[in-house]
């Protein structure tokens, strides 16, 4: 018998696609590797940010989810740990050298950005509150809850796997060849910390509500 009823199954999953489509942080953190380090990096934050999800979804189903987001106090530390963790990765990437005509990406040690990626989603609250708004619409009361909320977070993160892995390939390709150039790789490098800085600013800025 499965966790989750078949039909609630086939209700959930157009509706996590959709959610995933959206831009948003995992989505730009995984562009952001892929321009700076290519497509293994990109993939390594890919499944990391997915590692970080199901996290998130295995404490939302035992209410530590629940606890953190009505405590503002904790709210708030685990916020800001975030934003200067991004902040951090966003002055590395100004402060990595330019690379010389015909060169090609310096790789990123992949088990160092796959942790970086944990990091950064595990500091994200707007996760948890994402979480505890969306999957709880699709729990069964009646049935054990934590099958069915990691269920579902398995299938929302295996939605979000293909999409941010697409956009990751995508970015690592066209960074590849940018780097053949000194100056383009420098505007890579900047590119790269902008949005890595611009993910700090929307944490910064986000709403507990």
């Amino acid at each position: 018998m499965l966790p989750v009823d078949p039909l609630t199954l086939l209700a959930f999953i157009p509706a996590g696609l959709a959610l995933n489509l959206t831009p948003g942080a995992d989505m730009m953190f995984c562009l952001g590797q892929g321009l700076r380090s290519g497509r293994r990096a990109a993939m390594a934050a890919n499944f990391g940010i997915a590692l970080g999800g199901m996290v998130h979804v295995t404490l939302a189903a035992l209410g530590l989810g629940a606890l953190v987001a009505a405590h503002p106090a904790a709210f708030e530390a685990i916020r800001w740990l975030g934003v200067g963790y991004l902040l951090w990765l966003a002055i590395a990437a100004l402060r990595s050298p330019a690379f010389a005509p015909d060169a090609t990406l310096a790789p990123a040690p992949a088990a160092w950005v796959f942790w970086q990626a944990l990091i950064v989603n595990l500091l994200n609250p707007k996760v948890i509150l994402f979480i505890l708004a969306f999957l709880p619409q699709f729990v069964d009361p009646s049935r054990p809850v934590l099958p069915q909320f990691l269920t579902l977070g398995a299938v929302f993160s295996a939605g979000g796997l293909l999409v941010n892995g697409a956009v990751g390939l995508f970015a690592g390709s066209i960074g590849q060849q940018l780097a053949r150039s000194a100056v383009l790789s420098r505007w890579l490098a900047r590119i790269s910390a902008s949005i890595f800085g611009a993910l700090a600013l929307r944490l910064a800025l986000m709403p507990r509500s």
